[in-house]
């Protein structure tokens, strides 16, 4: 499959908007994840299914996934759009494509930490803006210059490796063979019960391991899908926030 510059230039738009301020924080929250990423990149080069089905592949390595402190483990978004397109236009397994987004993402680090260093000086600016009362120059500090780093050190990154990532991978799988490429797939199966189990380390605490097993029996003994069980979770959650509140209420009174 080729990828056009205009298909390239769209995915690499989603990826920037997937970190910056214009939707209003929800880019964070949605066109972050694996699984968005891999149908939208699907959605643009023809394929949705198949995109949605490696997005979501590769969405389970990051089940556990967490930035703590400014530290980033890795990128879900890189991995997401670059892998899934790389995967696509290659025309490799979805378990190859898993092995290959796991490296694409670890890069996506070198993308955050350019842009915390870069955020560092711009603060600097805003701080000399403030000494002299000038509200403008801050908000200019404070907008400008962090969207259009952003932008130049996520934009063309992406676009140049799905414009021409493609052809080299290909020529780079061939070069190897298919034993190696047997043995990325192995590997890549392997990648999500990485995922999965940092997933459980985080549900297996106390307070919450209650709610992985209710759910685990409705599937199991009622037969219901995951549709249903996040149905029945929401509702519960609901009243679990009631119930809090008026406690809380209580307590106050």
């Amino acid at each position: 499959m080729h990828i056009s510059a205009f298909q390239a230039g769209l995915i690499a738009l989603f990826y920037y908007l997937a970190q910056g301020p214009w939707l209003m924080g929800l880019g964070y929250w949605t066109l972050y994840r694996p699984l968005v990423a891999g149908t939208l990149v699907g959605f643009v080069l023809g394929n949705p299914v198949q995109g949605a089905i490696i997005g979501a592949t590769i969405n389970l390595i990051y089940l556990g996934f967490i930035s703590a402190g400014g530290a980033l483990p890795g990128d879900p978004a890189l991995a997401g759009y670059v892998g899934t397109a790389l995967a696509l236009a290659s025309g490799i397994d979805v378990n190859a494509a898993l092995a290959l987004a796991v490296p694409i993402g670890l890069l996506g680090t070198v993308i955050w930490f350019v842009r915390m260093t870069g955020g560092a000086i711009f603060v600097h600016w805003a701080d000399r803006y403030a000494e002299d009362g000038n509200i403008n120059g801050v908000v200019f500090c404070n907008v400008v210059p962090p969207q259009i780093l952003l932008f130049v050190i996520s934009f063309f990154p992406v676009y140049f490796a799905v414009l021409y990532g493609p052809a080299a991978v290909k020529g780079f799988i061939d070069l190897l063979g298919q034993g190696v490429l047997k043995a990325l797939m192995v590997v890549g199966g392997m990648l999500p019960a990485l995922g999965i189990a940092m997933n459980l380390m985080g549900i297996s605490r106390p307070g919450t391991i209650a709610y992985f097993l209710l759910g685990f029996f409705l599937v199991v003994y009622l037969k219901l899908d995951i549709v249903a069980v996040g149905a029945f979770a929401a509702v519960l959650a609901f009243l679990m926030i009631q119930a809090t509140a008026k406690g809380g209420v209580q307590n106050e009174g």
